[in-house]
């Protein structure tokens, strides 16, 4: 099945050019095109896509058309696209409700290997920023005993998997398990790790597992 987006940019040379880059596989349609956060916002209760894709700075900005489009719930899953390595972008970004954050360096084959993920649910921040931006993320009382201590075997087995990346289906597959059952693991996993989302708990596995 294609996965159907909408992409919001100001610079027309980039944006024609990432329209073609996306769309070259055949995975991805790009339904709906716009430069304002006005346009994505628009777009998003049009088409009602799969990814909504951001780019941070443009007029009326990003994060403000994410916030909106999270709060309408107009496209099932929001990533941005960005120059920006600054830990509030970052940051704000995640708590208006995207959960990919994309620094524009990236190639064509892996922004598509990243959206196909964000298409499933999969978190994803750019490696250079995860381990920064969970410095911030994480609460005070998370400093003095490392949650991921309490995990399972079991547990640590799928959260080392969905740290790289995998899908639930993936993760299931990997480990001769169903998927609901994965699904009922990441619950537990969130819940012990105090962690608000996947992205939030892969950046504390990277971060824990990188010290050891």
């Amino acid at each position: 099945m294609t996965i159907q987006l909408i992409l919001a940019d100001d610079h027309p040379i980039f944006r024609d050019g990432l329209v073609q880059s996306i769309e070259e596989t055949g995975e991805f349609e790009v339904v709906g095109v716009g430069e304002s956060a006005q346009d994505a916002i628009h777009l998003a209760k049009k088409h009602q896509p799969d990814v909504a894709l951001l780019d941070l700075s443009m007029p009326g900005n990003g994060i403000e058309a994410a916030k909106v489009i999270s709060h309408e719930q107009t496209a099932r899953y929001i990533a941005m696209l960005t120059v920006s390595e600054d830990d509030s972008d970052v940051t704000s970004a995640l708590e208006v409700g995207a959960i990919g954050y994309i620094l524009k360096g990236v190639s064509a084959a892996e922004l598509r290997r990243i959206l196909m993920g964000i298409a499933k649910g999969e978190a994803h921040v750019s490696p250079g920023l995860a381990a920064r931006v969970l410095k911030i993320m994480q609460s005070p009382k998370r400093e003095d005993k490392n949650p991921i201590d309490e995990l399972t075997k079991r547990e640590e087995d799928i959260l080392r998997r969905v740290a790289k990346g995998m899908s639930n289906r993936e993760v299931a597959d990997a480990l001769g398990l169903q998927e609901k059952t994965v699904k009922h693991y990441m619950t537990t996993i969130l819940g012990k790790l105090h962690a608000r989302n996947r992205v939030e708990a892969a950046l504390i596995a990277h971060e824990a597992w990188r010290e050891k």
